[in-house]
């Protein structure tokens, strides 16, 4: 049988009974839009967290967005971000009227890399958006530095990494605002889409309330344009159940990726995932590079092998036709785009099936 990249079965297996429990609940309750399932899973997730305010969205695209017009970016400003993400982070600069500056990445991390943002800060930037990649921190102290010193705001793509840290604190609390996403397959993942924006600013938070309930704080009273962007009592009661857990999920896929390196290791061709000092990375993905160009070679031989693997992602932001007349040239972006393969990933593979993919690499090498 083909193993997949993922296979959610084994862990809604585990919760079942708790899962259509909690849903039972909310069906009876006749309550789905903005219940008590959401305001307390917006607490617990907070004290999960660290932060003071936490509010549950549609997805974690509108969580970006209203993030970003929560702390004041919108038409004519410029957000410096990563070229190496899903498009959503950039789509989302776009959407509301500013424009992504990219800046190349670190080799190691897939991350932002901080010692080229200040050179691209203009008058016209107003914040610096990282993405933490495969749940593998970016380095913020930098970051926070320029931040400072410019006077911009920080805003964290978090969702890929919710779990993870960077000096002992968790991502997404470290900047100005946070922004998660519930996508099926991640971390923390829901039975659709879901997302969250956190953050201890007061201001930012009524703001960002408003902002998904159509720009109002009282019913029928909008003050401005808004969006319809709930996280629904059922999403919200589903996530209750998991997050007790992720600790322990990601402690789980941490050791996946330990089996994964030791399995890997020596190749030659194939570098392994870097994790950086005084972080924990949570790997959302175990990504591997294969070098000179014989990703594709790789990735076809896996497969007849019965082996699942996704690229993430086969084109950086500036590559792709919504970006390309802003003419980028990031060498660090497009080579890893070349070379990146993420592996069969989940808290509960057997040590068989991590076997089996070490196995087939080291027949692939000794080919190739």
């Amino acid at each position: 049988m083909m193993i997949p990249v993922f296979d959610l079965k084994p862990e809604i297996e585990n919760l079942w009974p708790e899962i259509t429990a909690a849903l039972e609940d909310v069906l009876k309750s006749g309550q789905f839009i903005l219940g008590p399932q959401l305001q307390a899973f917006e607490e617990e997730i907070a004290t999960y967290l660290g932060v003071k305010h936490a509010l549950g969205v549609n997805s974690g695209t509108d969580a970006l967005v209203i993030a970003l017009q929560s702390t004041g970016i919108g038409p004519g400003d410029e957000v410096i971000t990563t070229p190496f993400t899903f498009f959503a982070t950039a789509e989302a600069i776009s959407r509301i009227g500013a424009s992504p500056v990219f800046v190349d990445i670190d080799p190691r991390t897939y991350n932002l890399d901080p010692e080229l943002v200040s050179a691209v800060v203009t008058s016209r930037t107003k914040a610096i958006l990282p993405v933490h990649l495969y749940g593998q921190a970016a380095d913020l102290e930098p970051l926070l530095a320029i931040a400072a010193e410019r006077k911009l705001k920080i805003i964290e793509d978090t969702a890929q990494a919710l779990g993870g840290e960077y000096k002992g604190k968790k991502l997404g609390t470290i900047g100005d605002v946070g922004c998660f996403s519930f996508f099926p397959t991640k971390n923390l993942g829901a039975f659709g889409d879901g997302g969250l924006v956190v953050t201890n600013s007061d201001e930012i938070a009524e703001m960002a309330q408003m902002l998904r309930t159509h720009g109002s704080k009282e019913k029928y009273l909008h003050e401005f344009m808004g969006y319809n962007s709930r996280l629904d009592e059922l999403q919200a009661a589903i996530l209750r159940v998991k997050l007790p857990c992720l600790e322990k999920r990601n402690e789980s896929l941490r050791q996946v990726a330990q089996d994964y390196t030791r399995q890997l290791a020596g190749l030659a061709g194939l570098i392994t995932p870097w994790e950086a000092p005084d972080v924990k990375h949570v790997f959302h993905q175990y990504t591997i590079r294969i070098e000179q160009g014989k990703r594709e070679k790789a990735q076809q031989y896996l497969r007849r092998e019965g082996i699942g693997t996704m690229v993430y992602y086969p084109f950086p932001l500036h590559k792709l036709p919504a970006y390309l007349h802003l003419n980028y040239h990031l060498p660090r972006a497009e080579r890893a785009a070349e070379e990146v393969l993420s592996l069969p990933i989940g808290p509960l593979i057997p040590s068989k099936v991590i076997n089996r993919v070490g196995a087939a690499f080291r027949k692939w090498s000794v080919k190739n």
